[in-house]
């Protein structure tokens, strides 16, 4: 059985789905208004990994990953760049779905834009305020009362009066309590509304997940996940709001991933360190570098990007690479074949919460297995292995590119992140010009010209590129 930590109450707990096998799960998804940058490729890829492994326990998930493409950043970039708001976000709309596709990410199956539900959040506004969760302020916009809702504060742990304390002291006049929050907001001059029942207006970022979620899943559904920064007040108002209107517990449980540190210190463009995925996945050997990362860390906890772990988690992945290099194809029986123990094992890590660290330290094993198999000439099992290996990572979305390419690869660069500030240095030379060089010393051999035919082995070995004899005269080669 699956065991997940839920947020909610801080203790992990078998995953019990209302209806199963069908399952549900909404992922707070961007604000469209720049480009994704790597704490958003955390929690794409922390919730894509979970997805893959729910589908492969054999449940029926419907996973709902939403567009924020009305709020206030939005309007804000629009005017600053002297564009429409419909051209800003369907620019960066195309821009998130050129990122995820680098990082083979499974498409979500439904994928909501909060314009595109404003009739929902007017009619969930309108049974707040029937059920007297909400009222109209005296400036026009329609706010949640707080204090009508007994169980606010539980999930993010804080409490009413600690919250009240450290509001500030400048009161909204037009709010009943200080804490209490934005539903529908009065039309402004130049901002995009909509007609409601409370005049022209716009709804508030929190009213939009509630009314996209509960839309396509239901009052009340299986998982909900997001960014431990959404934690409060989005998730804490989002359970308000919802268990508000429909009377009904909201979602059975809450998962949330860590932050990105960068060096050791928190991302901020103030500081310098703000990395967007345009900037940092051309600097990888491939795009499944970031995913190995960002696997290699349990996504409850913290993650240091650095050029370091860059070049760990491209170093793992050539370990696993190498066991598959030139394994010959399992036989027509499949994986299955194999010792049943690796299967298991990698079930026990990733039913305990999704511990990918200890799923990924199953496939480091079992590549050495591989390795073991292949020195001692035992080729059917390395084919059994290998295929095991290639079933599991690929599981994790792992070890999707053909070997013999992933050799061809230039490492892991990431000069972004190199504290002198210098530009990348040059990747080595092309795979042509490696190409060409190896003839040229295919030649120098059949000629017998030993010292020609080492030049060009040092040559290319300084320019970062490892040859290779096979038996028969052949010269393979990878990057180092």
């Amino acid at each position: 059985m699956m065991r997940i930590h839920n947020s909610l109450t801080g203790n992990k707990q078998v995953l019990t789905p209302l209806r199963p096998p069908q399952l549900s799960m909404y992922v707070c998804g961007l604000t469209v208004y720049d480009y994704a940058h790597i704490g958003h490729a955390r929690m794409l890829l922390v919730f894509d990994m979970v997805a893959r492994y729910l589908r492969h326990r054999g449940y029926q998930l419907r996973f709902v990953r939403n567009i924020t493409d009305i709020d206030d950043k939005i309007i804000r970039r629009a005017a600053e760049n002297g564009e429409s708001i419909a051209a800003l976000t369907a620019r960066f709309i195309a821009a998130m779905h050129e990122d995820c596709a680098r990082l083979s990410l499974l498409p979500p199956d439904e994928e909501p834009r909060a314009t595109q539900y404003v009739p929902q959040i007017i009619a969930m506004v309108q049974r707040l305020i029937e059920r007297g969760h909400a009222y109209v302020g005296a400036d026009g916009d329609v706010l949640y009362s707080v204090a009508s809702f007994a169980d606010y504060g539980r999930l993010s742990g804080k409490r009413l009066a600690d919250l009240r304390a450290g509001a500030r002291v400048e009161v909204d006049a037009a709010k009943r309590d200080p804490l209490d929050f934005v539903l529908w907001k009065q039309a402004k001059p130049g901002e995009p509304a909509w007609p409601s029942p409370w005049g022209e207006g716009r709804p508030g970022w929190h009213i939009e997940c509630s009314a996209m979620s509960t839309s396509l899943l239901g009052d009340h559904f299986d998982l909900h996940g997001g960014g431990l920064d959404l934690k409060f007040p989005h998730h804490e108002n989002e359970i308000a709001q919802s268990c508000g209107a429909s009377g009904s517990p909201f979602v059975n449980l809450w998962m949330h991933n860590g932050f990105v540190n960068v060096d050791d210190e928190k991302m901020s463009k103030s500081l310098g360190n703000f990395f967007t995925l345009r900037e940092v996945l051309p600097t990888l050997r491939d795009p499944e570098v970031m995913r190995y990362f960002v696997l290699a860390s349990h996504y409850r906890g913290p993650i240091n990007y650095s050029l370091e772990q860059l070049q760990q988690a491209d170093a793992a992945l050539y370990r696993l690479y190498t066991a598959l290099r030139e394994a010959p194809p399992a036989p027509a029986s499949g994986v299955r074949g194999a010792d049943a123990s690796w299967r298991e094992r990698f079930r026990e890590a990733m039913d305990d919460d999704f511990n990918t660290p200890e799923a990924l330290a199953v496939l480091q094993t079992l590549a050495r297995e591989i390795n073991t198999a292949r020195a001692q000439g035992d080729a059917a099992r390395t084919a059994l292995l290998a295929g095991e290996l290639r079933d599991l990572a690929g599981v994790l979305g792992l070890l999707a590119v053909d070997p013999a390419q992933w050799f061809r690869l230039p490492a892991a660069g990431s000069a972004h992140l190199a504290a002198s500030g210098s530009p990348a240095s040059p990747a080595g030379p092309t795979d042509e010009q490696i190409d060409q060089l190896v003839d040229q010393r295919r030649a120098a051999r059949q000629a017998r010209n030993w010292g020609e035919s080492d030049r060009i082995r040092d040559e290319l070995l300084s320019r970062g590129v490892i040859l290779e004899d096979k038996p028969g005269g052949a010269t393979a080669w990878r990057r180092a």
